[in-house]
């Protein structure tokens, strides 16, 4: 033993083939539980003791317990906890056996009580369910005379009930036959309308012979009733010697009252179309066809005939009929309707005959009578919603003209036609007007224009909103077109732009490229050329409102067809037009001065003074002219703001153009030792007054400083930087053709890297070809390399690795601290100045 291993002790003592002990069981006879059960055996009783492991090992176990060979010196005592351990477990085991016994006879107890009481509560309830019988059977007992008399009562109360209807309905229909025979119609009404009520009531006894025969009694006599009424009308409003309608006023009152009772409207349908009838003979014998009364010059006599009519029925008979059935209403919508059929055929046998003027009048005063009887008989909607202008009586004769229409809408181009040729001829007449703080400057013409399409827009719309009202459209954007082209445009201040644009439209690139020596234009001319941009933003908001306008009204199905959007690009072209005439104007003026510049002998220059002459030029005709269109255009502040944008995107590139002639700007010794850079330095400094002039520009010369838009603010620092950085690169000097090549990548950027730029300002320096030919070369190899390094994808440097990127000036000249310092001067003198 001393000599063996662990693992030999537990192969050869605890091998279960060599099992020393018979009442030690196998793994194959252990009992085995499945997955879930061991689990909730874990849960419930939770043990850290191997022995209750579901995968015990004995092997390991015993392993475990002896792990060396002098462990094994501690088997005797190992193996009496486990007896001990195991006699517990017996003992346990045992006493739970024992309380599940006494627990089992318990139950067993427990279960006989309850069988025995749920007997005794199954007797009661049998008990109690007898006596609920018996009970329910004597109080049915009890109460079943009751329940009869209940019954008897009920039958004997709906007899009696039927029975007085009955006796009522008898009564009542040989009451009616004699009241009626009276002509009694105001006793007649009360009694009938009690009658009809008892006719409801008996309506489910109809099976009965003698209920059916009185119902067709009733029937019968409320036929005989709505033909004697309409007999008596007639009688009465026959004319007829005896005949006094005013005398039989009351009975005919009565007799609506009844007509008005009697279920089946036929009666008041029949009485009212014959009464209207009546009351119309007469239009219909003097307004045929072939009166001459029947013609359009003589409209208003029908509508003269029908308002005395209409008088003398509300004096009269009014008083007769029930206010609800509104026979004055009633009588206009016929006569509505007989006039707009008879018009129409009046107009097709003689439409030869009809002219605008004749046309415009019968509409005018058919829309005016269609108004009045709107505002005397209102509708429930027109009651709750005032906004509302339309009414039943709208359209109810003016729709006969709908059809001829375009003999309306022909006249209205001839008159814009005139209207346009008149607002051309009274432009030069009248002055230009002058805005206000409030108000822009606009044409008067403008406004014109708009209140003409504003009545024309109301007559049409009222008359028709379908085809008529879309060639109304089509008539009002040509003449917007019209008015932008023959209004605006031509009276643009400014001769080859008018020529262009009558011979080509209106196109903007004609202004741009006119002749730049042109006349300057005079102070009213530039308030001239600002009218018409007002003048032209104000024809384009109203145009919109238009067209919003002309879609509510116009059908549905043609809402797509309306379109202002040529007119809308037209005048957005007239307002750029202007606005390019504006920047054009001042950047003429301007030039003479950049010519000035260009032709100066900027060697000759000795020392850095004050701003040139050429600055002070330009800055004299900016605060001449830019106030003056400040002024024009207050009120639209947003077209001034254009107008200062685009005057820099073109004045700066010019001024650098001209910059870039300025050669040359600096002069060097023979031996290269000493530069000159005087007229350089001088450029800069003016170039530099020049950007804080155009920073002032949107404010110059007002007493209200406003600060610049930041747009605005961008473009002129962008470029304006630019030109400095030029000047500074030309004041460099270029005795190291790497670093000078660096010097004005660092400070100009990709944008200027183009060779023409490039070897304008080696020009500016006064170097000869054969002194720029190596630099040249560099610049061409420097601008491909960087071209090709952008389309390479980038990788990002690592921080041990990276050089600066950053140029530094030339400094590999001894001379070039003396350069950097007359910068210094130069920077120090520009803050000085400001």
């Amino acid at each position: 033993m001393a000599g063996a291993s662990s693992e030999d002790v537990s192969t050869s003592m605890f091998d279960p083939d060599k099992n020393l002990n018979p009442g030690v069981l196998l793994d194959s006879e252990l009992i085995q539980y499945p997955p879930e059960v061991e689990a909730v055996l874990k849960e419930l009783l939770p043990s850290d003791d191997p022995l209750d492991d579901p995968n015990f090992n004995l092997v390991e176990y015993i392993n475990a317990l002896f792990p060396t060979e002098q462990s094994l010196a501690s088997i005797d005592e190992v193996v009496g906890k486990i007896c001990h351990k195991t006699q517990q477990l017996d003992d346990e085991i045992r006493s739970v056996i024992r309380s599940q016994t006494e627990t089992t006879n318990d139950g067993n107890t427990a279960l006989m009580e309850a069988h025995n009481a749920i007997e005794t509560l199954f007797v009661r309830i049998l008990d109690i369910k007898e006596k609920a019988e018996s009970s329910e059977a004597m109080v049915k007992e009890i109460t079943r005379d009751i329940k009869l008399l209940d019954n008897a009562k009920r039958n004997l109360t709906t007899s009696i009930t039927t029975l007085n209807h009955l006796q009522m309905l008898v009564s009542g229909i040989d009451s009616l036959q004699h009241l009626s025979r009276k002509r009694q119609y105001g006793e007649v009404a009360n009694l009938l309308e009690g009658i009809l009520d008892v006719m409801v009531y008996l309506e489910k006894y109809h099976t009965i012979d003698e209920i059916k025969e009185l119902s067709n009694q009733m029937t019968t006599l409320q036929v005989h009733l709505g033909e004697q009424i309409l007999q008596d009308f007639k009688e009465a409003f026959s004319f007829k010697p005896g005949s006094n309608p005013m005398a039989a006023s009351k009975q005919l009152t009565e007799a609506c009252l009844v007509v008005n009772i009697l279920k089946d409207g036929k009666v008041k349908k029949e009485l009212l179309n014959w009464f209207i009838e009546q009351q119309l003979k007469e239009y219909h014998a003097l307004f045929s066809p072939d009166q001459d009364a029947a013609w359009l010059d003589k409209i208003d006599r029908r509508y003269s005939w029908v308002k005395r009519t209409l008088l003398d029925f509300e004096q009269k008979f009014a008083h007769i009929f029930p206010p609800h059935w509104q026979v004055g209403k009633q009588i206009c919508l016929e006569f509505c309707s007989v006039t707009k059929t008879e018009l129409g055929k009046v107009m097709q046998n003689r439409q030869a005959e009809i002219e605008v003027k004749l046309l415009l009048f019968a509409i005018q005063r058919t829309t005016t009578f269609e108004e009045l009887l709107n505002k005397k008989f209102p509708t429930e909607k027109q009651h709750k919603d005032t906004d509302d202008d339309s009414g039943q009586f709208s359209g109810a004769v003016s729709g006969c003209f709908e059809p001829y229409l375009h003999i309306y809408i022909e006249s209205l181009d001839k008159n814009l036609t005139e209207l346009i040729s008149r607002f051309s001829a009274d432009f030069k007449r009248n002055p230009v007007p002058k805005a206000t703080d409030e108000q822009a400057a606009v044409l008067p013409c403008c406004a014109d224009l708009f209140v003409f399409y504003k009545k024309c827009l109301l007559q049409c719309y009222q008359l028709s909103t379908g085809n008529p009202l879309l060639q109304l459209t089509h008539i009002f954007a040509k003449y917007l077109s019209e008015y932008a082209t023959k209004v605006l445009l031509a009276n643009l201040p400014h001769k080859s732009l008018r020529e262009n644009a009558h011979s080509s439209g209106i196109n903007l690139t004609s202004l741009l490229n006119s002749d730049p020596s042109a006349a300057k234009l005079t102070p009213e001319e530039l308030r001239l050329t600002c009218v018409l941009l007002s003048s032209s933003e104000y024809c384009l908001e109203t145009a919109v409102q238009l067209e919003e306008k002309l879609k509510s009204k116009i059908n549905s199905d043609l809402q797509d067809k309306v379109s202002f959007s040529a007119q809308y690009d037209m005048f957005h072209s007239v307002i750029s037009t202007s606005i390019g005439l504006l920047v054009q104007d001042v950047e003429n003026a301007c030039e003479p001065a950049l010519i000035a510049m260009s032709k100066m002998n900027w060697l000759a220059v000795d020392s850095v003074r004050d701003t040139s002459n050429f600055v002070n030029a330009i800055t004299s005709h900016v605060k001449t002219s830019v106030p003056l269109i400040r002024d024009c255009l207050a009120s639209a502040r947003k077209y001034f703001t254009q107008f200062c944008v685009k005057f820099v995107n073109s004045f700066i590139p010019k001024f650098i153009n001209y910059v870039m002639k300025c050669r040359p700007l600096i002069s060097v010794s023979d031996g290269g030792a000493e530069m000159r850079t005087f007229g350089a330095e001088q450029l800069l400094l003016d170039t530099h007054s020049l950007k804080t002039m155009l920073l002032e520009l949107p404010s110059i010369g007002s007493q209200v400083t406003r600060k610049p838009p930041a747009s605005y603010t961008k473009i002129v620092l962008r470029e304006m930087t630019k030109a400095e950085m030029m000047l500074k690169v030309v004041m460099s000097r270029a005795d190291n053709a790497h670093d000078y090549v660096d010097y004005y990548m660092k400070l100009l950027g990709p944008d200027c890297c183009d060779v023409s730029t490039f070897q304008k300002l080696l020009d500016m320096k006064g170097m000869r070809k054969m002194e720029q030919q190596p630099l040249l070369d560099l610049f061409r190899a420097r601008v491909t390399t960087n071209i090709i390094d952008r389309s390479l994808p980038q990788e990002q440097p690592s921080s041990s690795s990276s050089a600066p990127t950053r140029a530094a000036p030339p400094a590999s000249s001894p001379h070039s601290e003396t350069e950097s310092s007359r910068i210094k001067r130069l920077e120090k003198l520009i803050k000085r100045k400001l």
